[in-house]
């Protein structure tokens, strides 16, 4: 059974932030000719401006061809890390752009993160972001157990982040401790009912810029291969999920139908439904009271994960059984 529950309460800020995106950036993102290219640049330049979180370093990750950031509190406990996956349609976005939300997170946890700088496309289409979060996985499992590891990611990241335990357990790896999802693109053939129901009143896009967004990361590619739209995938065996999700936003069903799916699975997962909030809305903070509360809760889920999977590993291993007998 999904463990379900809706976050009704909702601040005059969050209300205000909405009116903005709706009225400024959501004109931009379903323009017709969307220019991802000057959009990419727009993004770096703000977000480069916003001050990481105090008492998290920031350095840079590489390893072969891979590219990200480091998120290190100064207190991390050792043993723990999260692999993170931004979102941006699988065409803008970057560790940069995620920075200040990414260390808040870090800090919270109060783990390693990795911020992972995944290929985008048109340069880079499907299914090379995938790829990239199979080779980042990896590479974090030459330092830590799969136990010790939970993914998290927010739109394009969120889906990514389902496709890379589809893709880790077709190749036979070991699977996270767990995953925490943020308003997850799962179904890139666009077929949930909220793209058109929710695509006027969502503060940031609607179901043609969706599509137009797939497209170019499809490149003419089945986008229902689960790789693609995890929503198409066998989710037996899955570790715990917990999803967030806005009921207002044009991605609910994304959310609520792979809920359903990693249940009939078998999977456990837990789903938040918030009141009117923006898409990905802990992203803002600190501007919005809900994005700290939001931070937390996902920060409380990957700890819950890692104190199962400590548990799990104990009573698989006999002399640590016998140890805390």
């Amino acid at each position: 059974m999904i463990d379900k529950r809706l976050i009704r309460s909702r601040s005059l800020r969050s209300r205000l932030v909405s009116l903005v995106l709706r009225s400024k950036l959501k004109p931009i993102l379903t323009a017709e000719h969307f220019d991802h290219v000057r959009f990419r640049a727009w993004l770096e330049r703000n977000n480069a401006k916003r001050k990481p979180a105090a008492g998290v370093s920031v350095t840079p990750g590489e390893h072969a061809t891979l590219k990200g950031e480091w998120n290190l509190p100064d207190a991390a406990t050792p043993g723990r890390c999260m692999l993170y996956l931004h979102g941006g349609g699988y065409i803008f976005g970057s560790s940069l752009t995620y920075r200040a939300f990414t260390t808040q997170l870090a800090k919270r946890a109060n783990c390693a993160l990795f911020s992972l700088d995944y290929r985008l496309a048109p340069e880079h289409p499907f299914p090379a972001a995938v790829d990239d979060a199979v080779a980042a996985y990896l590479w974090l499992r030459q330092s830590f157990a799969a136990e010790q590891i939970v993914v998290s990611g927010d739109s394009a990241g969120g889906g990514l982040s389902l496709a890379l335990l589809l893709a880790l357990q077709a190749q036979g790896h070991a699977l996270p401790a767990g995953a925490v999802l943020l308003s997850p693109y799962t179904d890139l053939l666009a077929s949930g009912e909220s793209l058109h129901s929710n695509g006027k009143h969502c503060a940031m896009f609607d179901a043609n810029a969706i599509q137009r967004a797939a497209a170019i990361y499809l490149n003419g590619q089945d986008g229902a291969w689960p790789l693609a739209s995890p929503l198409y995938g066998d989710f037996q065996g899955f570790p715990p999920i917990a999803i967030h999700v806005s009921d207002s936003e044009a991605l609910r069903d994304d959310s609520y139908r792979v809920a359903e799916r990693l249940d009939q699975a078998g999977a456990p997962v837990q789903l938040s439904i918030w009141k009117g909030q923006a898409h990905v809305w802990p992203t803002f903070y600190p501007l919005l009271p809900e994005a700290g509360t939001c931070l937390r809760e996902m920060a409380d889920f990957a700890q819950q994960c890692w104190q199962a999977a400590a548990v799990a590993t104990a009573a698989s291993t006999p002399a640590l059984a016998e140890a805390s007998a």
